[in-house]
């Protein structure tokens, strides 16, 4: 949590903690309301990986393949830093330097209602990427090829300073990272024993009720 001396950012055209309410009140019964944001939350990272993937299909060249996935790598990390983390999740995190030249992070959690549609699909969408950029340094490295074990190496950098940001915003920046894992895991587990035992039984739905699109 940031202290009370810690400067504001010189580009919040909105307060952080005041989104909500420059919300329109239409979006009031919508399942997302950033419906945009969620998708660039994991358009980016997932055009990355699917480029990574798949470049050898469309192109031989190294260089052409490392730019595209560096500028979807850095298009991720700028989107998530600095908007979905704030919009989604209410987090955000961020560094400064004071006027002794000393850097300081902060780790920001505001205290306001959150979509939990949208909290699930970011923090999936956080967590499971990296697990794909793991498994493709073990292939890259028992493969020998150094050439992208580079590449793989930034996006592992970039998606890990995300996910370490995010976790201590979301459990408390005095706590260490092994601690802030366990309590993130064990609350994700609890979470969804309590949706499988609260979940109503299936019952067949009454046939007057018309089903509703997802907006």
């Amino acid at each position: 949590m940031a202290s009370a001396t810690v400067p504001l950012l010189d580009d919040d055209t909105i307060p952080f903690g005041e989104e909500d309410e420059m919300r329109d009140p239409s979006q009031a019964g919508q399942k997302y309301t950033h419906p945009y944001v969620t998708f660039f939350h994991l358009f980016f990272r997932g055009a990355a990986i699917v480029i990574y993937m798949f470049c050898g299909w469309f192109s031989e060249s190294f260089i052409t393949s490392f730019v595209f996935v560096v500028l979807f790598l850095s298009a991720d990390f700028w989107t998530v830093k600095n908007i979905s983390g704030r919009l989604l999740v209410g987090l955000r995190w961020w560094n400064y330097v004071d006027d002794d030249g000393k850097s300081h992070w902060v780790f920001e959690s505001k205290n306001s209602r959150v979509n939990k549609h949208e909290q699930r699909v970011f923090w999936l969408g956080l967590i499971l990427c990296p697990v794909f950029w793991g498994l493709f340094f073990l292939m890259a490295l028992f493969g020998l090829k150094f050439k992208w074990l580079l590449l793989v190496m930034i996006a592992i950098a970039l998606n890990a300073a995300n996910l370490y940001g995010y976790i201590k915003c979301n459990y408390g920046a005095s706590k260490d990272l092994n601690s802030a894992a366990t309590d993130f895991v064990r609350t994700q587990l609890f979470k969804n024993a309590m949706d499988i035992m609260t979940k109503p039984s299936g019952a067949p739905p009454p046939t007057n009720v018309r089903p509703t699109g997802v907006v």
